[in-house]
């Protein structure tokens, strides 16, 4: 009789190990993932996606019933939140429904680089993935913007109007709401660099202190350069001098420009071109850097009115036009 009753207990363990076996195999079974992001959509319960792995051959039945009995013991695991998950190529089942629980879901992000103009960040942002681009055009940006009423007359047109920064952001996130929050830190920042300007600057608002900027911008990425850029185009602001600056005349072209300026480009009256028109342009030329904006809110003290690149991203700084002209024939030319 005991006998009998060891045998029946032995069989029942052994039994009771091979199903906790498979119990654990099914829910160790991998799932493949051909993409690097999963999504879980409105409805989705860990069975339906059984389900789904079910219909697609990478589970058997047995796997979804182990794993509904899984359920009943962790019905915590049954609460998938609804978003895009980074996921790896292959994943157990159990793993892939943590992960989904968990409500952890996969952060994107965007780049708008200072130098690039707002075209170009737009484009940037309807290449981005999972990130709902809901612009028509740059009119659609304009509505989102604001404007301090200190600061005078609201700018008309967006450019330069989001900071260069990068961006994160959830799937489906909304490109405008993104927007909102670029726009958001330039104004902060922008505010930043006009409580720290020079008193000497002859800007008439942060706007101007802006368009200064986008200018230094393009003109030097050279970080200890900025301040004696801006001093050269604050110096000839002072002395009614044109600004004369290539950069300005690019932009007013557009997409007419083909890569190489000529002199009909210079002769161009467009309102851009800064070898026509006096004064700044009427808006910014690209989206600065913070530390562009610093550079145009306190230039360097100098004596400096023209500049010309030396080939290796510094550039030649002269007081008259006689030296500027022998430094360009030095370093545009290779003439001594």
């Amino acid at each position: 009789m005991i006998r009998a009753v060891m045998v029946a207990l032995l069989v029942g363990l052994v039994s009771a190990f091979g199903l906790w076996n498979s119990w654990q195999a099914a829910l160790k079974t991998q799932v493949q993932f051909s993409e690097a992001y999963a999504e879980v959509k409105a409805g989705d319960t860990a069975l339906k996606l059984c389900r789904n792995w079910l219909n697609t051959r990478q589970l058997s039945g047995s796997s979804c019933r182990w794993l509904s009995l899984y359920l009943k013991f962790h019905p915590e695991l049954s609460k998938l939140h609804q978003g895009v998950y980074k996921v790896q190529p292959r994943q157990s089942v159990l793993s892939v429904l943590q992960l989904f629980a968990s409500g952890k879901v996969a952060q994107f992000s965007v780049v708008l680089k200072e130098g690039e103009t707002l075209k170009q960040s737009l484009q940037r942002l309807a290449q981005s993935p999972y990130l709902h681009y809901d612009l028509a055009d740059e009119a659609d940006l304009t509505a989102l913007l604001s404007w301090p009423e200190q600061w005078g007359a609201a700018p008309t047109l967006p450019e330069a109007m989001v900071f260069a920064e990068t961006y994160h952001y959830t799937a489906q996130s909304k490109a405008s709401d993104l927007l909102k929050r670029a726009h958001q830190l330039l104004l902060q920042k922008l505010e930043q660099a006009w409580q720290q300007r020079a008193a000497d600057v002859p800007y008439q608002n942060p706007y101007q202190l802006l368009i200064m900027a986008s200018i230094v911008e393009k003109e030097s990425g050279h970080e200890p350069e900025k301040p004696l850029v801006s001093s050269v185009f604050v110096n000839r602001l002072k002395l009614k001098m044109k600004l004369q600056t290539d950069p300005t005349v690019i932009y007013g072209l557009g997409d007419s420009f083909n890569g190489d300026i000529t002199r009909a480009d210079l002769k161009n009256p467009h309102p851009y071109n800064t070898y026509q028109h006096f004064g700044l342009p009427p808006g910014p030329i690209a989206l600065p850097s913070y530390s562009s904006m610093l550079a145009a809110a306190k230039p360097e003290a100098s004596d400096w009115l023209y500049f010309v690149a030396k080939g290796d991203g510094t550039h030649q700084f002269s007081r008259t036009l006689a030296e500027h002209n022998a430094a360009v024939q030095k370093y545009i030319f290779g003439k001594n």
